[in-house]
């Protein structure tokens, strides 16, 4: 299912015994857009140090009753390897978090969860990644962060990002939701990671391989009814694009 970012902020987020806090947003990474970490707000719980929860502890969010299952107990969690809430989120930390779950490391190989492009979240399916697989350096951007940069076309600029569609069973960031209001009496749009082509960190702003046109004549997005299969397969027929679910992720973007 798909998910708003700004929607999600604020779920309630329930280990197996108990609350834990709210989802505060997200940590992406800027090669397969997938979500790395939700980091939590503990409301003076753990206080001086950033809660992250990896994907692979993510059960799913349940948008009836604005919360996330965490498959983690408080107790795993405050003895989680620590990271404090002044400091990025650098590779020891990462390897010091994985190590301490169990869990296999995303930047292992070449797809979106090292040895695999989906998200597995059977034991038995966790396998070492080939030795002749090279382990690529991650870079995490926040959710909030990204909010507001600016969206430039091959023609001109366009709009800003808005929003974010997450996917809550690969917790991929499925499409950027670009207001285009600050370019013509617009409308909101969708726009695939993977017709980014280039995101410059270092000016703020998301370069895409389409042209204004293309976007001003693109399905509109309604906040209010997000979007089926239907829908995603009517906008990527707009883009002569495939659709994600047709073919393997592949790493969408350069970055400058």
């Amino acid at each position: 299912m798909l998910h708003l970012a700004k929607n999600i902020k604020g779920y309630r987020l329930d280990s197996l015994n108990g609350e834990i806090g709210k989802a505060r947003e997200f940590y992406f990474d800027d090669r397969y857009w997938t979500v790395r970490y939700l980091v939590a707000d503990t409301g003076g719980w753990l206080t001086g140090r950033q809660v992250l929860i990896s994907p692979y502890a993510l059960v799913g969010a349940l948008a009836d009753e604005e919360r996330i299952e965490v498959n983690l107990t408080k107790q795993q969690i405050e003895d989680s390897p620590s990271l404090d809430s002044d400091k990025p989120v650098s590779r020891q930390f990462e390897e010091s978090y994985y190590g301490y779950y169990g869990w296999p490391v995303y930047w292992a190989g070449m797809d979106a969860w090292g040895y695999s492009p989906y998200l597995l979240r059977d034991p038995e399916e966790w396998v070492r990644s080939p030795a002749k697989e090279k382990a690529w350096d991650p870079h995490l951007r926040s959710s909030r962060e990204v909010t507001g940069y600016p969206i430039e076309a091959k023609d001109g600029e366009i709009g800003h990002v808005e929003d974010f569609l997450i996917d809550d069973v690969e917790w991929t960031i499925r499409y950027l939701v670009v207001d285009t209001r600050n370019w013509w009496p617009g409308k909101k749009v969708l726009i695939a990671p993977d017709w980014i082509e280039r995101v410059s960190w270092t000016d703020h702003q998301v370069t895409v391989n389409l042209t204004r046109e293309a976007i001003k004549n693109s399905p509109e997005f309604y906040e209010d009814a997000l979007p089926s299969r239907t829908d995603e397969a009517a906008l990527h027929r707009h883009y002569d694009r495939p659709g994600y679910w047709d073919r393997q992720p592949s790493v969408p973007s350069q970055i400058v």
